[in-house]
């Protein structure tokens, strides 16, 4: 079997399932307002340059579901390292801690076909509950569905991250907001999604 590339270089028009966890499997998020500040700053430094179409924020990793709007790896990767250490710095000064946060190298997994794309959406979604966090999806403030299904997100600081125009490229994928909600109700079985699962433990 091929052992799985974790380290493409993101080149423009392409999906990415970008993850990490903390150093150690330490957490990251320690607070409400850490969970709204990493979305705060990855729009700061990585707006301009992917659009984000999911994404799961748990106490010691994340996942985030991006595609790619320019062809420049080396500036992709290097404003993700920014990211990464603007976010890092702040968390090191509220917790008065040193050294990473992060695991180094942040891992990313090429979307190819557009199976594993409507998989790579769920499962980021669905990430919470697998992790025994929560029971359904809906029951988790820190993921993106949510914010594409509801009406009216009572927390404001989210928006920075879908426009308008994401969500409608998101739910076109699915045949409308209707089918995106229902794909997701279809796949609450246990083990559908285990070919699927790109975390490393």
């Amino acid at each position: 079997m091929k052992k799985t590339d974790y380290n493409v270089s993101m080149y423009a028009g392409n999906l990415y399932h970008v993850y990490n966890r903390g150093n150690g499997t330490e957490k990251i998020f320690f607070k409400d307002e850490n969970y709204y500040y990493f979305l705060k700053q990855f729009k700061k430094y990585m707006g301009s340059l992917v659009d984000a179409f999911a994404y799961c924020l748990l106490p010691n990793h994340f996942h985030l579901l991006v595609k790619v709007k320019i062809n420049s790896p080396e500036i992709i990767s290097e404003s993700f390292r920014k990211f990464f250490i603007s976010y890092s710095m702040s968390i090191n000064k509220q917790e008065c801690r040193k050294g990473s946060l992060l695991q180094r190298g942040f891992k990313r997994k090429l979307i190819e076909d557009e199976r594993y794309f409507y998989a790579a959406i769920y499962y980021i979604h669905a990430n919470a509950v697998h992790h025994g966090m929560v029971r359904d999806i809906k029951d988790y403030r820190y993921s993106s569905y949510n914010d594409l299904t509801l009406v009216k997100d009572d927390i404001s600081s989210r928006d920075v991250i879908f426009e308008p125009r994401i969500k409608e490229e998101i739910f076109n994928w699915f045949g409308g907001k209707e089918q995106f909600i229902s794909y997701h109700e279809g796949l609450k079985k246990p083990g559908v999604m285990d070919n699927f699962i790109i975390e490393e433990v």
